[in-house]
């Protein structure tokens, strides 16, 4: 599956942003759904993962109550509504697709581009 992700931007501390990526392939409600992002110096991390169905999902502990990751199967779409945001949340974020449910980016095997989002004091 090929993934294109978009909405990124620069945004005052306390606003929102969502975030969408794009999937093309087949059989897109097989796989997990996962947003990562890379802040500069710091390593990738987990943002929130979505399963195939779009009942299960998991938030970075950090993260939760804040970023709502949601789909669109019939669209094959997955986003990533991110409100109450922090400069600490500057950084680029990836989405990705796994064909096993994880909060880890290892079974996660294909790979957007990345967005940016700057979050300004």
């Amino acid at each position: 599956v090929q993934l294109q992700a978009s909405g990124g931007g620069l945004v005052q501390a306390g606003g929102s942003l969502r975030l969408s990526c794009a999937a093309s392939g087949r059989a897109f409600s097989s796989y997990a759904m996962g947003w990562f992002r890379q802040a500069p110096g710091k390593e990738r991390e987990f943002v929130a993962v979505i399963g195939g169905s779009g009942i299960k999902t998991n938030y970075a502990a950090s993260l939760k109550g804040r970023f709502t990751i949601f789909r669109d199967n019939a669209k094959n779409t997955v986003s990533l509504q991110m409100n109450s945001l922090k400069p600490e949340d500057t950084a680029v974020y990836y989405c990705a697709a796994s064909p096993v449910y994880a909060v880890l980016a290892g079974p996660f095997g294909s790979w957007g581009q990345g967005t940016q989002v700057t979050v300004s004091s």
